[in-house]
């Protein structure tokens, strides 16, 4: 009984520690995967994984180990931060596939990077056929920034000289069914406001399941009863 207890005590504590971690680390090590946090984020799981589960090992060795390797990839990115030529080498370096519409072959084979997976980065940016690309970058962290070529490039209200509308944060008004009280107080608009505009609709509060006021200050209603008589795809 108390090997189950002492389990459930180091797992609670390691996702801690991971939390803990994480926060200190800050947010580009969840989302930007460069080599460093790559190689950071194993090695915490490890460490992690043997914390929760491991009762061989040492649990005081674990935890100093999990604070040596976060205090060593701080210390990492810190001088990547200061260092330039430091921070090719810590977190790598862009490495540009596509060059005025050109693929450059020994660029790809030096980074290990295939035709299918190039093609599949296109295409998830919407782009079907490679000749509108002007210039492919391989980043740090593994996603593939493009340049269309100018035929190809979208039209802008600069390019057709219009003058822009004003846009505002949007703002999340209801959520489940309960009004965000807070938001609407950070915005200086009232419970009163928003349950007249939601009456305009023929519904009560509890009926919407989201509301937010959007970028152009309209209001979007997302009711509980959707009015669909068969959806196309249902879990």
């Amino acid at each position: 009984m108390f090997a189950y207890v002492e389990i459930l005590i180091r797992t609670v504590l390691a996702i801690l520690l991971l939390l803990f971690i994480a926060k200190v680390l800050g947010k580009q090590t969840i989302s930007n995967m460069t080599f460093h946090d790559f190689v950071t984020g194993i090695t915490l799981g490890a460490i992690a994984a043997n914390l929760a589960f491991n009762d061989k090992l040492n649990l005081s060795h674990l935890i100093l180990s999990l604070i040596v390797v976060s205090i060593t990839s701080y210390l990492l990115s810190f001088i990547a931060l200061k260092s330039r030529k430091m921070r090719s080498w810590i977190s790598g370096s862009p490495t540009v596939l596509i060059e005025g519409g050109k693929i450059l072959e020994d660029n790809m084979r030096k980074v290990r990077y295939t035709m299918d997976s190039l093609d599949q980065s296109l295409r998830e940016k919407g782009i079907f056929n490679i000749e509108e690309v002007d210039y492919a970058v391989l980043e740090d962290n593994g996603e593939v920034s493009v340049l269309k070529k100018d035929e190809y490039q979208f039209v802008t209200k600069k390019d057709m000289k219009l003058h822009p509308n004003g846009q505002v944060f949007p703002i999340e008004l209801i959520m489940d069914g309960k009004m965000m009280e807070k938001n609407l107080e950070n915005n200086g608009l009232t419970k009163e406001w928003l349950e007249r505009e939601v009456r305009r609709k023929g519904k009560r509060i509890s009926d919407v399941f989201y509301a937010a006021r959007g970028t152009k200050q309209q209001l979007v209603f997302d009711f509980y009863e959707d009015g669909i008589q068969q959806s196309i795809d249902k879990e």
